[in-house]
C-alpha cells in the first residue's frame, strides 16, 4: 500500500518518570525518531514515526509527568499538549512493579475522556518480585484496554499495536472512572445546569464540572465573561462548600488527590495479589485494613459493629422516649382543657397532637441509627465494608459498589436511590435500585421499636431489631439473585471500589449529617404527616351517625354500672370507627388482608404508609386511640398494640413493612432515577406480591409453632 493510502495514528504518549517509555518505543523495530522543542518551551519533543500493517504509527514521547498540574515545566508541557493537541489516541504507560502510584496520572487521564491504551511495562520484573496483575480484570474496570508488556524481554509488544489499532478503529466509549459520592452529586449538579442551559461545548459536560471543582484556572475564566457564569457561580459555591465539609479542607488539590489515592489503592486491591505478602513492609492503613477487610474476620467485624448499633439504638433510644411521650400526652390534655370538649379540640389534639407525637416519639432512635452510620462512613470504613462485600454480593448478581446505596437505604432511601447514580452499568443500576428498598430506611424505624416493645422484653428488643434489619438485607440480596436471573440478564460488570485514606470522625460532618437527618424528619412530620395525620383524623371520625350515638347515649345513662358505660362506650366508638371513611376504606381491602391475619385498621395503617412510614404508627395510633379512657390502666400505644393484635399477625405486619413498596417522596425519586414510571408499577407489582407471600408464610408457620 502507498503511503499516501496509509491510516496515520496519531499517538500521544503519557507515564510517570521512569516506567520505560522510551525503551518501550526503542523496542519496536524500524523508528525513525524526530527530535525538536515544545512550542515556546526548552523542554524537548521526540516524535517517532514507524509502519505497521497498514498504518503509520505517529507517537509524541510527553515529558514524564506524575499527574497533570502546573507544578513543573514537564507537567504544563503535558498537561497543555493532552488538554489543546489533536491526537488519537493516548498510550499510558505505567511500571507494573509500583502500579498504585502510576494510576494516580491514569486516573487524571481517565477524566479527558480520550480514547486510551494502558501498557502494563515491566511485566518481567513485576513476576519476578512475585506481583501477580489481573489485566483483564483491570481492563474491565477501567473501560480501556490493559496489555502487559516488557520493553527488555519485548514481550506484548505486537499485542500492543494490535490493541492500539482496535481502539483507533472502533468507538469511544466512555471512561468509568467514578469519585466518591459527594463529589459525584455535585458533578451531576453541574451537568444538569449545562444541559438544561443547553451550553454550547466540544468537550463533555462531565469533563468540565471535574474541571470547574478542580478549580482549572483556564475553565474559570472560560466560563466568567459568559451569562451562564451567574447561574454557575451559585452553584460552584454550595459544592465547595459540600466538599469542604466532608473533606475537613479547603484544599481542592489535596481532595483530589486523595480521590486519585482512592482510586489507585482500589483498582489495585481488585486486581493484583502479591506473593509472600507478609514479608512486605506494610503503612498503618495497610495493618489496619488487614483486621478490618480480613477475608474471614472482616465479615464479622461489620456484623458485629452493625449489631452493636441496633442495640444503642433501641437502649439508648428508649431513655428519651417516655419524656417525649408524657410531654405530648400532656399537651393534648392540656388543649381539651382549654378548648373542651369540641371538635376542634379532638382534631387537634387526637388529629394533630397525637399524629405528630407519635413520630416524634422516635426521633432518639432515628438520630442514633443515623449517627452511627455517619461515624462509620466519615471514618472510611464503609468503604471497606464495600470491597469486603464485593466478592460475597458477586454470587447475588450485584457488586460490591451496590453496597453503599444499599447501606444508605438503612437511613432513608431518597438518597439511597441517588447514589446508585455511580453505577455506570445501566442494569447493575436497576437492580441496585429495585432492592434499595429491602434495606429498613430510618422511617420503619418507629414501627419496628413499637412492635418490639410490644412483643419482646426489653432485653431482647435490640437483637430482634437487629435480626429485622439482616433479614431485610438478605431478603433483599435473594430477590436481586431472582431478579438477576429472570430479569436483569448480563454479564457482571466491575467498578473501581474506591478506598479512601483513614481518616480521624469529622464531628464537624457527623453534625451536618446527622442534623439535616434529624430536621428532614421533624419537618416531615410538622408538614406532611401533621396534614396526614388530620386527614386520617377526619376520615376516622366522619360521617357522623347522630341517631346511632343518641340511642347508644340513651343505654349508657341507663347502664347499672361503671364497667357496662364503659362497654358501651367502647361499643359506640367502634361502629364510628368501622362506619367512618377510613373503616369503609378498610373494610374494602381487608379481604385481600385477612389471610395474613391483618384486621382492617392494620389494613388502613399500610395503606396510609404508602404515602410515609411514619404515619403507620400515627394512624395505629388514631385507629386504637379513639374512644379509650386514659386511666392508671393505660400504658400508651404500646399495651394498645399488644392487647389489638395477634403475635402471628404482628410477625406477619413486620415482614409487609419490611418489604412493601416505599413512602412517596421515594418512590418519585425511584422513577426518575430508573428512568420512566413504567418501573414504579413493576416496583409496587414485585414488593407488594413478595411482601404478601412472605407475610403469608410468616403468619401460617406463626400459628402452627406458638
Amino acid at each position: 500500500m502507498s503511503k499516501n493510502n496509509t491510516k496515520k495514528i496519531k499517538i500521544a504518549l503519557v507515564g510517570q518518570p521512569n516506567v520505560g517509555k522510551s525503551m518501550l518505543i526503542n523496542s519496536i523495530s524500524n523508528s525513525r525518531l524526530k527530535v525538536g522543542n515544545f512550542s515556546g518551551v526548552t523542554v524537548e519533543k521526540t516524535q517517532i514515526e514507524f509502519e505497521y500493517k497498514d498504518y503509520l504509527f505517529e507517537i509524541t514521547d510527553l515529558p514524564g509527568s506524575y499527574s497533570l498540574s502546573d507544578y513543573t515545566i514537564e507537567e504544563k508541557v503535558t498537561k497543555n499538549y493532552l488538554e489543546k493537541d489533536e491526537y488519537d489516541i493516548i498510550l499510558n504507560v505505567l511500571d507494573s512493579t509500583n502500579l498504585e502510584r502510576n494510576l494516580y496520572l491514569t486516573s487524571e487521564l481517565l477524566v479527558l475522556d480520550k480514547k486510551m491504551v494502558l501498557a502494563l511495562n515491566m511485566s518481567d520484573e513485576a513476576k519476578n518480585e512475585g506481583i501477580l496483575i489481573n489485566e483483564v480484570q483491570l481492563s474491565k474496570i477501567i473501560g480501556k484496554p490493559c496489555i502487559k508488556t516488557s520493553a527488555k524481554t519485548k514481550l506484548g509488544l505486537d499485542k500492543l499495536l494490535k490493541s492500539i489499532v482496535d481502539k483507533y478503529e472502533s468507538s469511544k466509549v466512555e471512561s468509568k472512572l467514578i469519585f466518591s459520592d459527594v463529589i459525584e452529586e455535585e458533578i451531576s449538579n453541574i451537568k444538569a445546569l449545562l444541559s438544561e442551559k443547553r451550553y454550547r461545548s466540544n468537550i463533555h459536560y462531565r469533563e468540565i464540572a471535574i474541571k470547574l471543582l478542580k478549580e482549572d484556572k483556564e475553565t474559570f475564566l472560560k466560563f466568567h465573561d459568559e451569562p451562564i457564569w451567574i447561574e454557575l457561580q451559585p452553584l460552584l459555591s454550595e459544592a465547595f462548600e459540600h466538599i469542604y465539609l466532608h473533606y475537613g479542607t479547603k484544599d481542592i488539590n489535596e481532595i483530589f488527590e486523595d480521590e486519585r489515592f482512592a482510586f489507585a489503592k482500589g483498582a489495585v486491591r481488585e486486581t493484583v495479589k502479591i506473593e509472600n505478602e507478609e514479608k512486605r513492609n506494610h503503612t498503618i492503613t495497610d495493618k489496619i485494613d488487614s483486621i478490618l477487610i480480613h477475608k474471614f474476620f472482616g465479615l464479622p467485624i461489620f456484623l458485629f459493629l452493625m449489631w452493636g448499633l441496633f442495640q444503642l439504638t433501641f437502649e439508648l433510644g428508649s431513655i428519651p422516649m417516655d419524656l417525649i411521650d408524657a410531654f405530648f400526652a400532656s399537651l393534648i390534655d392540656e388543649t381539651k382543657n382549654i378548648l373542651g370538649d369540641t371538635q376542634i379540640a379532638s382534631v387537634i389534639g387526637d388529629g394533630a397532637i397525637a399524629g405528630v407525637g407519635a413520630v416524634v416519639l422516635f426521633l432518639p432512635n432515628i438520630v442514633i441509627l443515623f449517627l452511627g452510620i455517619a461515624l462509620l462512613e466519615t471514618t472510611g470504613y464503609m468503604s471497606r465494608v464495600a470491597f469486603l462485600l464485593d466478592g460475597f454480593f458477586h454470587k447475588f448478581g450485584l457488586h460490591g459498589k451496590s453496597f453503599i446505596p444499599l447501606v444508605t437505604g438503612f437511613g432513608c432511601s431518597v438518597p439511597a436511590y441517588m447514589a446508585a447514580r455511580t453505577l455506570k452499568n445501566p442494569r447493575d443500576r436497576l437492580l441496585t435500585l429495585f432492592i434499595i428498598g429491602f434495606m429498613s430506611c430510618g422511617a420503619r424505624l418507629p414501627i419496628y421499636v413499637l412492635f418490639t416493645g410490644a412483643f419482646f422484653s426489653e432485653k431482647n428488643a435490640g437483637n430482634v431489631l437487629f435480626l429485622i434489619y439482616i433479614s431485610g438485607a438478605l431478603l433483599g440480596l435473594v430477590a436481586a439473585k431472582v431478579l438477576k436471573m429472570l430479569v436483569f440478564k448480563s454479564e457482571d460488570e466491575p467498578f473501581v471500589m474506591e478506598m479512601p485514606k483513614y481518616r480521624m470522625p469529622s464531628f464537624k460532618l457527623i453534625w451536618h449529617t446527622v442534623s439535616n437527618q434529624a430536621l428532614m424528619y421533624l419537618k416531615k412530620a410538622g408538614t406532611y404527616i401533621l396534614a396526614a395525620s388530620i386527614l386520617i383524623w377526619f376520615a376516622s371520625n366522619y360521617p357522623k351517625y347522630p341517631e346511632y350515638e343518641e340511642m347508644m347515649n340513651q343505654k349508657i345513662e341507663l347502664a347499672a354500672s361503671q364497667e357496662e358505660v364503659y362497654q358501651l362506650q367502647n361499643l359506640m366508638t367502634q361502629y364510628n370507627l368501622e362506619n367512618s371513611y377510613l373503616g369503609k376504606v378498610g373494610k374494602f381491602s381487608e379481604p385481600l388482608f385477612s389471610p395474613l391475619g391483618f384486621d382492617w385498621k392494620m389494613t388502613v395503617a399500610l395503606e396510609t404508609g404508602l404515602a410515609a412510614k411514619e404515619i403507620v404508627v400515627s394512624t395505629l395510633g388514631i385507629l386504637y386511640g379513639l374512644g379509650e379512657d386514659l386511666d392508671e390502666n393505660n400504658q400508651g400505644l404500646i399495651e394498645k398494640i399488644k392487647s389489638n393484635i395477634p403475635f402471628a399477625s404482628a410477625l406477619a405486619f413486620i415482614v409487609f413493612v419490611m418489604i412493601y413498596l416505599p413512602c412517596l417522596a421515594a418512590s418519585m425519586v425511584f422513577t426518575k432515577e430508573a428512568g420512566g414510571w413504567k418501573y414504579l408499577v413493576y416496583l409496587f407489582i414485585f414488593t407488594t406480591a413478595t411482601a404478601w407471600v412472605f407475610s403469608f408464610f410468616t403468619y401460617t408457620v406463626t400459628k402452627l409453632l406458638v
